[in-house]
Parts: C-alpha cells; sequence; structure tokens
C-alpha cells in the first residue's frame, strides 16, 4: 500500500494555493469560444441528476464537462488518449505486446478496475467490449467500455461523473460514468484532417538511437441536416490510419547480432468510423429521436521474437528467425430508437438500444512449428462476440410541495437488458499439434497467439431487469437533499439492491459543501463468467495443457472456483464549490471500498487435480479481493477577458489517488505483481495545469501534466522497476486563415520526455523497452499538423 495520499497534502495544499493565486485549473471543459458562451451553454449537465438546467457547478456530486472542440485542440486524435490528457483522474495506458490489449486498450477512473466505471450514450447504457484481459496489463481481468469506438467528431461533450452511482444507472458505476453526449445539428458542418508522427530520440537501457514513426493520418467531416421545422439529422465520419511504434531495446542474444528484434509499441491501425443522431418532433409535445454507429478497425500488434536459432523456429520458412504478430479487426455497431413526451403530467422516456462488438483474431508472419515447412504463416485464430439489449422507460416530474428551495423532482424508471457472449474456435491449424507433434520440444498451435479451439466455444446470454426511484429536494434555498434507490435481478445470480444520498449547502452564492453516500455494485460480465482459452505449452520437455478456464467448469470446481457473485461497493465524498467572478475551485474527497472484487487468478499447476481432468495448468475468475481506494480531486478554473490582448481560460487539476488492496488468496492464487498492479499501477498523482489564448485570428493552447511514480512489478521486489515523476509538455499554435479555415501546428511531449528505461537485467530478450504501465505511454515527441474546415 502506498501512503502517498497521507503525505501528499503539503502538495495538495500548494496545488489549492496555486490555482487562488494563478487562476487556474482544468475544469476541462471549454474550448473557450468566448467567455460568457463558456459560462451558459457548456456548464448545462445531465449527468448525476435528472433536474432540467442543472449547471456544472450546482451539482450535488462533481460532473467534468469537456466539450469536443478541447478534444480535437491536441495532437492525438484517439478519444480515450484525449480524454485521459484532460481528466486528471483518469488514466489511459498504452499496453504492448499484450495480445488483444494492445488494439482495445482499457482507461480507469480515480485507479479502479475499468470495468468499475460505467459508459453512457446520450445517457443510455453503452455495450462493453467482447475482450476480456487475461495478460498482466492494468485492469487484467476486466471487459470494458472500448472508448475509442466513439470518435470525436460525433460529441457534442462528454460528462465525467466523478462519484458512485449505482443506484441511479445500474450495474457498473462503482468509480463514476461517462457519459457520451452526440452532436445535435440541424445545420451547418465541418471537417479536419490531422497528420502527425513521432519525433523522437529513444533512450533505452542499452543504447540510443533516434526514430521517425507512427505517422498517424486522421480525416473527419460532420453535416447537419434538417427534418422539417423541428427535426434534425447529425452524420459523422471518421478515417484513421496509424503506423506502428518501436521502443524496443537491443537484443543482446547471440542470434541477434546486436540488433532490435522485437517491436514494442503501438500497433499499426487503420479504421473507419461512421454515427448519425437524429431527432423529430411527432406533434403533441412528442419527440422520436435515435442514433446508430459503426466502426470497422484493423491493428497488428506484435508478439516476442522467434530468434533463427529458436528450437520452434523452421529455417526453410524463416531463415533469419520470425516475429510473430497479432491482428485484430473489432466491429462495432449500435442502434438506438426512442420517443419522449409527456403522460399525465411526466415527462416520459422510452428506449431501446443494442450494442453488437466482434473482435475477430489473425495471427500472422508466424507459424505452428510442429507442422514444420508445411505450417501455414496466417492463421484464423477465432473469434470473440458480445452483444446487448436494452429497454427503457424512464418518468420524471417536478410536484410544487411548499418547499421554501423551491419543486420537488421526482424520478422513476424500469430497464430490461439482455446479453449473449461467444467465442468462436480458430482454424484447426491455430491450436492443433501437427505431424510432428510427437517432438515435446515443438510448441503447438500458432506462435504468437495460439487460436481458440473447438472445447472453448461458448454461446451463452443472461437477462436482467431494474427498478429506480430518485428524489432531488431544494428543502431551502440553501439545502438540497437527494436519494434515489435501486433493484436489480440477474437470471445468472439473483438479486442486488444499492442506494444513494447526497446533499449540498450553499452558505452564500460563492460558496458551497456538498457530500454523499452510496452503495454500489458491478455485475459479474459474461465474459468473465465464461472466457475460455486453452493451449498446448512445452514444460520440462513434456507437453502441458494449460488455460483459462470459467470459475464453474469442471477445471475451476477442482480448484475451488464458485459461481461468480457481483462486486460491492461503499463510497463517501465531501466537497466545496467556490465560485468568484470568473474564478471557480471544486475540492472533492472520496473513499471507495470494494469487496468481492473479481480478479483472474494465477496459473495454477496442481497434478492430482488436474490431470484426470486432462489440464496440467489452469487458471479461472474468482471473488478474491477487496480494496480501498482513498483520494481528493482538485479542480479549479480562472477565465480572463481582455480588450488588447485577448481572452485567457486557465485550468489546473489534480487527482491525489491511494488504493490499498486486502486479499486473504494464497500468492498461488493471486501473486504479488497483480496485488502491486492494483496498488501501484496507475499514478498516485496527477496534476495537469493548462492555459488556452485567443486573439481575433490566433489562439494557442499550453499544457503540463505531472504523473506521479507508477511501478511496474516483478514476481520478487528485485524485479520491480517503475516509470519515475514525469511532466509532459504540450503546444498549440491555431491561426483562423478565413472564416471557414483554420490551421493549427503543435507538438505533444514538447520535451521527448519518457518514462524511465526498463533496466538491462530484467530485459534479456530486449523487447520491452519501456515499462508498460507507463500512464503516458512511451513513444515521445508528437509533432502534427490539422487544417480544420467549417461551412
Amino acid at each position: 500500500m502506498r501512503s502517498s495520499l497521507r503525505t501528499a497534502s503539503p502538495v495538495l495544499l500548494a496545488t489549492v494555493s496555486a490555482v487562488a493565486l494563478l487562476g487556474a485549473a482544468p475544469a476541462f471543459a471549454q474550448d473557450v469560444p468566448s467567455v460568457d458562451e463558456a459560462t451558459t451553454v457548456d456548464e448545462i449537465v445531465v449527468t448525476g441528476t435528472r433536474v432540467a438546467n442543472r449547471s456544472r457547478l450546482d451539482t450535488l456530486a462533481p460532473v467534468d464537462v469537456i466539450t469536443a472542440q478541447n478534444l480535437q485542440n491536441r495532437g492525438t486524435t484517439e478519444f480515450a488518449a484525449a480524454l485521459a490528457q484532460t481528466v486528471p483522474s483518469l488514466t489511459f495506458p498504452r499496453p504492448s505486446a499484450n495480445d488483444g490489449s494492445d488494439s482495445i486498450r482499457p482507461a480507469t477512473l480515480r485507479g479502479l478496475s475499468p470495468d468499475q466505471t460505467l459508459v453512457l450514450v446520450n445517457g443510455t447504457r453503452r455495450h462493453a467490449s467482447a475482450l476480456v484481459n487475461t495478460n498482466g496489463v492494468v485492469g487484467r481481468g476486466s471487459a470494458a467500455v472500448d472508448l475509442n469506438t466513439i470518435p470525436t467528431v460525433a460529441l457534442d461533450r462528454v460528462e465525467v461523473l466523478r462519484d458512485g452511482a449505482s443506484a441511479q444507472y445500474g450495474s457498473d458505476a462503482i468509480a463514476g460514468v461517462v457519459n457520451l453526449r452526440l452532436k445535435e445539428a440541424s445545420s451547418g458542418g465541418g471537417a479536419n484532417v490531422t497528420y502527425g508522427q513521432y519525433l523522437t530520440t529513444v533512450e533505452t537501457a542499452r543504447g540510443e538511437r533516434d526514430e521517425q514513426d507512427g505517422g498517424t493520418v486522421t480525416a473527419s467531416a460532420w453535416q447537419g441536416f434538417s427534418l422539417g421545422d423541428d427535426g434534425f439529422l447529425t452524420l459523422s465520419a471518421e478515417y484513421l490510419n496509424r503506423e506502428s511504434t518501436n521502443r524496443s531495446d537491443y537484443d543482446p542474444r547471440a542470434a541477434a547480432n546486436g540488433a532490435i528484434t522485437a517491436r514494442f509499441g503501438d500497433p499499426d491501425v487503420e479504421q473507419w468510423t461512421v454515427f448519425a443522431n437524429a431527432g423529430k418532433g411527432l406533434g403533441n409535445g412528442w419527440e422520436a429521436y435515435g442514433w446508430a454507429g459503426y466502426q470497422d478497425r484493423d491493428s497488428e500488434g506484435a508478439a516476442f521474437p522467434r530468434l533463427s536459432d529458436n528450437i520452434n523456429n523452421v529455417t526453410a520458412v524463416y531463415p533469419n528467425g520470425f516475429l510473430p504478430k497479432v491482428a485484430v479487426n473489432s466491429q462495432d455497431a449500435s442502434l438506438a430508437g426512442g420517443l419522449r413526451g409527456e403522460i399525465a403530467g411526466w415527462d416520459a422516456d422510452f428506449s431501446l438500444v443494442y450494442g453488437r462488438n466482434a473482435l475477430d483474431f489473425r495471427t500472422e508472419d508466424t507459424l505452428n512449428s510442429t507442422y514444420g515447412a508445411a505450417s501455414p504463416t496466417s492463421f484464423d485464430s477465432g473469434s470473440l462476440i458480445y452483444d446487448q439489449l436494452v429497454l427503457g422507460a424512464d418518468f420524471s416530474r417536478q410536484f410544487e410541495a411548499g418547499l421554501a428551495g423551491g419543486p420537488l423532482n421526482l424520478a422513476w424508471g424500469l430497464e430490461q437488458r439482455w446479453e449473449n457472449y461467444q467465442i468462436e474456435a480458430g482454424q484447426p491449424e491455430s491450436y492443433n499439434r501437427g505431424p510432428l507433434g510427437a517432438n515435446t520440444a515443438l510448441t503447438g498451435g500458432a506462435q504468437g497467439f495460439p487460436g481458440f479451439q473447438p472445447s472453448n466455444e461458448v454461446d451463452v446470454d443472461r437477462d436482467n431487469f431494474a427498478a429506480y426511484a430518485d428524489i432531488e429536494l431544494p428543502i431551502t434555498d440553501k439545502l438540497t437533499v437527494a436519494g434515489a434507490v435501486r433493484f436489480e435481478d440477474y437470471s445468472d445470480f439473483g438479486d442486488t439492491q444499492t442506494g444513494k444520498l447526497s446533499a449540498r449547502y450553499d452558505f452564500t452564492p460563492n460558496f458551497a459543501l456538498r457530500g454523499s453516500v452510496s452503495t454500489g455494485f458491478r455485475a459479474p460480465s459474461l465474459q468473465q463468467s465464461y472466457f475460455t482459452s486453452t493451449s498446448s505449452v512445452i514444460q520440462d520437455g513434456a507437453v502441458v495443457e494449460t488455460g483459462t478456464f470459467p470459475s464453474v467448469s469442471p477445471v475451476g470446481t477442482a480448484l475451488g472456483g464458485r459461481p461468480l457473485k457481483p462486486e460491492t461497493s461503499t463510497n463517501y465524498s465531501l466537497g466545496a464549490v467556490v465560485r468568484l467572478g470568473g474564478f471557480d475551485l471544486t475540492v472533492d474527497a472520496y473513499k471507495i471500498d470494494i469487496d468481492d472484487q473479481i480478479v483472474l487468478s494465477e496459473l495454477i499447476r496442481d497434478p492430482a487435480l488436474l490431470t484426470p481432468l486432462g489440464v496440467q495448468a489452469a487458471r479461472f475468475f474468482l471473488n478474491g479481493v477487496s480494496t480501498s481506494t482513498e483520494g481528493v480531486d482538485v479542480v479549479g478554473r480562472y477565465r480572463l477577458p481582455t480588450e488588447t490582448v485577448g481572452d485567457f481560460d486557465f485550468t489546473v487539476a489534480a487527482n491525489f489517488n491511494d488504493v490499498s488492496l486486502d486479499t486473504g488468496l494464497s500468492n498461488t492464487l493471486f501473486g504479488r505483481q497483480r496485488i502491486l498492479t492494483v496498488e501501484q499501477g496507475t499514478p498516485d498523482t496527477k496534476v495537469s495545469a493548462a492555459a488556452d489564448w485567443r486573439l481575433q485570428k490566433w489562439g494557442a493552447t499550453l499544457r503540463a501534466t505531472y504523473y506521479g511514480d507508477v511501478l511496474q512489478p516483478g514476481s520478487t521486489p528485485a524485479n520491480d522497476y517503475s516509470t519515475g515523476d514525469k511532466t509532459v509538455v504540450d503546444l498549440e499554435g491555431r491561426y483562423q486563415l478565413t472564416d471557414r479555415v483554420g490551421l493549427a501546428l503543435g507538438v505533444d511531449n514538447l520535451f521527448d520526455e519518457y518514462p524511465d528505461a526498463t533496466p538491462a537485467t530484467l530485459n534479456s530478450n530486449g523487447v520491452l523497452g519501456y515499462p508498460y504501465n507507463s500512464p503516458f505511454g512511451f513513444n515521445g515527441r508528437f509533432a502534427y499538423a490539422r487544417v480544420n474546415l467549417t461551412w
């Protein structure tokens, strides 16, 4: 357990003082079209409250508001990466050499598991990825929403609720809620093209080199259309093509001849995405609405290299050895429709939302050595598919209850959700032992990523029903209290209940206190309950069947597995809001206790138990640990309009976070690396300071982000290493050539900052040049140019 939070108070005080003196802090949100616009339209939120026209600073819980323009004023065009640069409590590591996690990267809020943050689109539940992260990355064992399936061009804004909200929104909302609000435009349009490339000096433990790689082109456009006098249709599209990066170290093995043989970095990516969002009045106060989206993403990451002298290399096929590639084709689709209007004085909203994510795996530039020279070099390795259908009915109404503070707001609703999860096998050569399989020195299956076997195939589903009630009472003009309760019943594990109480007291128009207490839960995902993957590996000259099994399978049961039950949480928060003219500051402390957290066990070898089941080593999911997370979020902002030198928007934000883990599991079940990755795999301190400036046709953004030290743990303390404390500086300049054409030039990571390199003594093959837990990646300086068009 880290004690950073207890020792961070001087840093916190210094940060708050700096906010007060410099007028800074990212309430991150606003692109500052003008001070007046930024303080009105952009401040209204719908997340965390069901009261209309509630501003960000008037909520009972902390909410960040981030405009799409703010996300676009930077080099990265990945939505999740841009969001993590903007919200200090959000972290988006860039794992490499970790199979599917290279392509479907998980994001974490307040250091918690990626699947403990609920993602909404226009207030409705977004479907998760079909991938379950099974390697040693941050978020190991989770199946989370892939934020990069939503292009920034389709968004109007993002609202991040930093508070437990299971009673309001259901499963997964333990850390908070990310609500993606799509553009609603009936006219106008825009387009932009961005090109960037890494121009960097790579200093790994064994040497230094210059790299120019990762060339990325992103083209996006949107257009609004009117549907009569009271309707809109907004279409958005984006195309991205990104070349791979490589930050491996030099390979010290004799057969490598001092070369770099691996590829450790971002995968190749080519993707296109389309979105449509529409609404149309039907008369009598009713409106129809809906949206649809589709993304096709091809990505290719690298596994570990096989040198020419490797026993599993076939020199007739690869005389110089080979580097296997793990290719993933992700097809992500969503479709939603709804009606809203008034029934007997109640505002009613009926919605039906479908989402599907299908991942097709291929293993390229590789072979199955048990087939010798006859082996294919490209394999269909199978598929993962997850889909979800959600039917919702929500009702709200204000009642004049004679309260001094105004009308009482009552909301209630019902939800029915259906889920399905499938695993499909790959081609036989991707998992079989071929004609040379009797040679136990050879590994069977496609090297780099063996295919799913027919015995791994599953097709499972479940459903759940939920009902909630939510009340908000302005008891006086200064005191507002709110409460929510929720009941959910799942077909696979039964029912659960959660509740939340919140309050806010405005001592003056300039100062308020707010706080909440809530219980939460996260249902075990179908991916965690049923994911299965097996392969044949060689140990001590023998073929060993090993794999991941459901907890209720014969193998899981033999090892002590039981049906998974929900994770449960208790959340506490207490905060303050300060407003002084163009300056605002929020400080929110929180404590999140989670019990029965679902984790993936270590690989267990128990011949007596497993050999009769045809397996020699296995792992499974279990409710195994409890965590306690304590932290403080500080968010401040100062807007300074001037008549001569332009308009300024200063922001500073900080997150101080401490995660501790308790487990009654043995090291055999849940080892040291897993514990320390949970506790120290994300930064305990993250501070971001930014300044936006605009003067007539000119504009600029300067941003600096400090990341506290992050550990890359080993199996023993001697194998630990870390990222070090680092500060990354970004700079962008903008010029409006005409009313319709704008140009931007910028550099992310201006000073070419890297995490500390992986020590040579812990990198015997040179693959892992830097710790992949690094919260800002390990690619170095990125220079870019962007052309914007509006019409």
